[in-house]
């Protein structure tokens, strides 16, 4: 069985191109995932530019593609307009909703293609751009159990996960997972003691062959920035821990880190990753990185 994961853009907030962000990358958010030939698509931020490149110069057959995006802000988002296979007639996007019988997303992909912040309208793109829905947070496409979970982020976002053969693959982006512990005050305060994380997302995630979760404050900067949708990197670390998750991806890295500190926050991750016993390799999400699971 194919299931492959590939990396296009794993920075949050803003793209960040340039010589101190060049390993890790600084497109914004978006994953493929090539699963028995289906090509399944995590959020749209600027790495979807690249993403359909790479799509209409390797295959030249039609596109078709099963997009599922975390939530709608700017930086998941951005890359659409730029995405090549849009603009054929040959294409056939999926846009799949959570909740039943509503096309927010939809509207808000054509409302970044006004005039007022676009040159190109929505009308004028050529694929065929089907709207779906998640009934009761899971459906199945061509064999793959999708489900979405939401998490807490301004304006609300959610996760998806993706199952297939025995294997599962948790995508869990701009999810302030700090905001739900049970010991949250406790871990504020002391930073080194395990943090509780609901049972409802350790369950989402369990045993995931590869978790993709935004990690993308230090301990230090969490307690000012607290309620701007992000997690600690070592609040994502004790969740895999806990849920037997077997890789876990750092991601959404914040555009003022450096190679440098994404490496420190890495080490520091996978420090604690150790301490806890847990039998889970912890790594970067870097830009270009192609997994098999």
């Amino acid at each position: 069985m194919e299931f492959l994961v590939r990396f296009w853009g794993t920075r949050g907030s803003i793209p960040t191109p340039g010589h101190a962000t060049k390993r890790f990358g600084g497109n914004t958010s978006c994953v493929e995932l090539m699963i028995d030939g289906v090509l399944f698509i995590c959020d749209g931020g600027s790495g979807l530019r690249e993403l359909g490149l790479r799509l209409t110069q390797q295959k030249g057959a039609p596109v078709e593609a099963h997009m599922f995006f975390s939530h709608m802000h700017w930086d998941h988002i951005q890359g659409f307009p730029f995405f090549i296979p849009a603009y054929s007639e040959r294409s056939r996007l999926h846009v799949y909703e959570v909740a039943k019988g509503r096309q927010h997303i939809k509207e808000m992909l054509h409302g970044q293609m006004s005039s007022d912040y676009f040159p190109v309208r929505f009308s004028d793109l050529g694929a065929q751009i089907l709207s779906g829905n998640l009934e009761q947070g899971a459906t199945r496409i061509d064999g793959v159990c999708v489900k979405s979970f939401e998490q807490h982020h301004p304006g609300r976002s959610y996760a998806y996960s993706f199952e297939k053969g025995g294997k599962k693959f948790v995508y869990a982006t701009d999810n302030e997972l700090d905001l739900t512990l049970e010991n949250r005050d406790a871990s504020l305060l002391d930073p080194a003691i395990p943090r509780k994380v609901p049972d409802a997302f350790i369950e989402f995630i369990s045993n995931a062959d590869l978790l993709v979760a935004d990690g993308q404050y230090t301990d230090e900067e969490y307690p000012q920035k607290s309620g701007w949708g992000h997690a600690r990197a070592n609040t994502v670390v004790d969740a895999a821990a806990l849920a037997n998750v077997k890789q876990c991806a750092i991601y959404h890295h914040d555009p003022m880190h450096s190679d440098s500190v994404v490496d420190s926050i890495i080490t520091q991750a996978q420090k604690r990753a150790q301490a806890s016993g847990a039998n889970v390799t912890v790594f970067g999400a870097r830009e270009g990185m192609t997994l098999k699971l």
